[in-house]
């Protein structure tokens, strides 16, 4: 917060985008660490810092917003970098009876009634980081559970059901035009090295063969070269070979190497892939985060 507030030290007007900018320049970041996206991938890490340092400021009355993403000192702003603060925190908000305030309306799942280095007042506590990082990464953690989860179910279902699970996961995404005629495709080549064939578009212009496999030990470059083998029996150029486990260095490098094109999926990527597709997975509950609609103010 105390970059935030500096970068307005010269009482300019400025526009949030061009605030965020600045703090990137005073932290040096790098190109890389500027792209930095959160995890929903919609914001840079570093617009949403800036954000919501501007928001705590903002609600303590160290800046004002005369407009809607546009930012300004305000004089107690002025005053508090008089007092060459080492650093602003939420604890140093604390002396702003408007942040105090602030707390007392703000909603929290935490039942605290006392922070740390406050006056005792009731009131629920400021997180250290901004909250939709700290959803975001909540998020975060719940899919990556269920994905885990996800894994071990498909793991523990037979070898007929597996492949189900792959033609449903292929239909999903697009692919093998409806469900019916998907089905059909389980197993028809015969071909020790294929477990089945779908269409790539709903037309069948061309074809992809698929291999299925429930394996826990690590798939190497021979299982991959038998697949290629048996896509040149067929005159294939496309494959999928899908597996619970993963590949070795070896069979992702011969892969990469071979004229045709084959394409591995390990099990951590099936089951990031089946959690976005909605493959074994059900909506529990629907949070919708809302944000304030400036142009609904917008005065005519």
């Amino acid at each position: 917060m105390l970059p935030v507030l500096r970068a307005l030290a010269d009482g300019s007007l400025q526009h949030r985008r061009t605030l965020a900018d600045r703090v990137a320049d005073e932290f040096g970041l790098t190109a890389e660490e500027r792209s930095l996206l959160l995890p929903s991938g919609k914001s840079p890490v570093i617009r949403s810092r800036t954000g919501w340092a501007l928001t705590y400021l903002k609600q303590a009355g160290l800046v004002s917003a005369p407009r809607r993403g546009w930012y300004q000192i305000a004089p107690s702003g002025r005053s508090a970098l008089e007092a060459r603060p080492d650093r602003i925190d939420n604890e140093f908000l604390e002396r702003f009876e408007a942040f105090k305030e602030f707390r007392r309306r703000s909603r929290s799942e935490t039942t605290s009634t006392r922070d740390a280095g406050t006056d005792g007042e009731s009131g629920p506590p400021i997180p250290t980081e901004p909250p939709d990082e700290a959803l975001e990464r909540a998020y975060g953690r719940l899919r990556s559970a269920v994905e885990a989860d996800l894994l071990d179910a498909a793991m523990a279902a037979s070898p007929r059901f597996f492949e189900e699970l792959v033609i449903d996961l292929l239909v999903r995404m697009g692919y093998g035009g409806n469900r019916a005629e998907a089905a059909r495709a389980i197993g028809r080549t015969g071909d020790g090295g294929i477990d089945g064939v779908i269409d790539e578009d709903r037309l069948g212009l061309d074809s992809i063969y698929v291999q299925a496999k429930r394996w826990e030990s690590t798939v190497g470059r021979p299982e991959i070269q038998k697949f290629a083998g048996a896509l040149q029996g067929q005159r294939a150029t496309k494959g999928i070979f899908i597996t619970t486990s993963g590949f070795s260095r070896d069979a992702e490098e011969y892969a990469q190497r071979i004229g045709t094109r084959i394409v591995l999926i390990g099990g951590r990527r099936l089951s990031e892939l089946m959690f976005e597709y909605d493959v074994g997975v059900s909506p529990k509950r629907t949070f919708t985060v809302k944000d304030v609609d400036g142009d609904y103010f917008e005065e005519s």
